[in-house]
C-alpha cells in the first residue's frame, strides 16, 4: 500500500514537472539566456522588485489573519502566528507538489495547536470558493473593459470569438488538450482526496461545519476587507514588478490587471506556482499590448523566478520558526494525562 502511495505521488510530481518543463522548453528554445544575466545586472530597476516584496508578503499574511477569523465560527482557535507560518510553509510546499499546500497548511494547525482536520479544510474549501468567485468577477469587468485586447489574444491563438465554435487552429486544439488533461488531473487528485475522507462520516462533518462558517463569522467586514487586501496585495506585488523594466514601466494598470488576471487563470494548470502556463499566458498578452518578444520573455521569466524565491525564504522562515514554536496542550491530551 505504501509502495504503491509512493509511486503515485512520484508519478504526480513528474508529470508536473514535466508539463512545467515542456512549456518552458516551448517557450524558451532559442532564447540567448546569456543575456539575462546583463538585464539582472545592469538593465533592472531592483528598487521597484524590493518594493513589490512586501505586499507578497502581506498577501499570504493576509491570508492567514483571514483563515484565523473563518475558524472561529467552527470553535477552532488556532494561534495567529502558527496560521500566518502554516500559509508561509504551504505555499513553499506547493512549488514540489501542486495543491499539496492546502492539506499542508490543515496539518500544521491539526499537529501545533490540536485543530481538527476536517474543519480546517472545510474552511480552505469555503476560502478557495469565495477567491475563485471574485477572481471570476474581476475577471469579467476587465474582459468587457479591455475586449479588444482579448479578442487579439483569441485570434492569434485560434480561438476567435467569432468562430468559437466552428473551430481551433492545429496549436489551439494541443494546447486546449493539454490544459483539459491537466484540469482533469487535477480533479481527480482532489476527488479522490476527498474520497478518503467522505468514508468517515464525523470527517464530513467536519468539512460541512468548515465551509458554511462563513455564515457565522463574527465579523464579516473585517473577513472582506482581508479578502480585499490579499488580493489587492497580489496585484501590487506583480504590477510593481512593471517598473522594473523600461519596457513594461510606459504600460498602464489597465495592461496590468489583464495580464495579472490571465496569469491568475492560468496557474489553475497544476504545475509548481504555476511555472510554464503563467510564462505563456502573460508573455502573450504583454506582447498584445506592444513589448517586444525577447523582452516580453525577460520579464516572466525573472519576475516568476524572484517571486518563487520569495516564497521559497518565506517558506524557510516559516519551517525555522514552527521548528521553535511549542505544540499546544489539547483538552484530550490533557484528559489522557489526567487518566495516566
Amino acid at each position: 500500500m505504501e509502495l504503491k502511495k509512493t509511486i503515485n505521488n512520484t508519478l504526480k510530481v513528474s508529470l508536473s514537472l514535466l508539463l512545467g518543463g515542456l512549456i518552458l522548453y516551448w517557450m524558451y528554445r532559442g532564447f540567448d539566456f546569456g543575456k539575462v544575466e546583463q538585464v539582472l545586472l545592469h538593465d533592472m530597476n531592483w528598487m521597484w522588485m524590493l518594493l513589490s516584496f512586501p505586499f507578497g508578503i502581506l498577501a499570504q499574511m493576509f491570508r492567514g489573519w483571514r483563515w484565523h477569523l473563518t475558524l472561529e465560527p467552527v470553535g477552532e482557535h488556532p494561534r495567529t502566528s502558527t496560521s500566518i507560518n502554516s500559509i508561509f510553509l504551504s505555499y513553499a510546499v506547493s512549488l514540489l507538489v501542486p495543491r499539496i499546500g492546502e492539506f499542508a497548511r490543515c496539518g500544521i494547525l491539526r499537529r501545533y495547536d490540536g485543530v481538527s482536520f476536517p474543519k480546517a479544510l472545510g474552511t480552505v474549501v469555503m476560502e478557495r470558493a469565495i477567491d475563485s468567485l471574485l477572481v471570476v468577477l474581476i475577471a469579467l469587468l476587465t474582459f468587457i473593459f479591455q475586449i479588444k485586447i482579448f479578442n487579439i489574444f483569441f485570434n492569434r491563438t485560434g480561438t476567435n470569438i467569432d468562430t468559437i465554435l466552428a473551430g481551433f487552429s492545429t496549436t489551439g486544439y494541443i494546447v486546449t488538450a493539454v490544459c483539459g488533461i491537466a484540469v482533469c488531473v487535477l480533479l481527480w487528485y482532489i476527488m479522490r482526496r476527498f474520497a478518503i475522507y467522505n468514508k468517515v462520516k464525523s470527517t464530513v462533518k467536519g468539512i460541512w461545519q468548515g465551509v458554511m462558517s462563513i455564515r457565522n463569522v463574527k465579523h464579516p467586514v473585517l473577513f472582506v476587507a482581508f479578502t480585499l487586501a490579499i488580493w489587492g496585495s497580489y496585484f501590487l506585488h506583480y504590477y510593481l514588478t512593471f517598473f522594473c523594466f523600461e519596457s513594461t514601466a510606459h504600460l498602464g494598470m489597465a495592461c496590468a490587471l489583464v495580464t495579472f488576471i490571465v496569469g491568475s487563470i492560468a496557474v489553475i494548470v497544476p504545475t509548481p506556482n504555476g511555472a510554464g502556463p503563467w510564462h505563456f499566458a502573460v508573455k502573450t498578452m504583454l506582447i498584445l499590448y506592444g513589448v517586444a518578444d525577447t523582452d516580453a520573455l525577460n520579464f516572466v521569466l525573472i519576475v516568476h523566478s524572484v517571486q518563487t524565491l520569495l516564497v521559497v525564504a518565506l517558506g524557510v522562515y516559516a519551517w525555522a520558526a514552527l521548528a521553535l514554536t511549542k505544540k499546544r496542550i489539547t483538552n484530550d491530551e490533557l484528559r489522557m494525562t489526567s487518566c495516566e
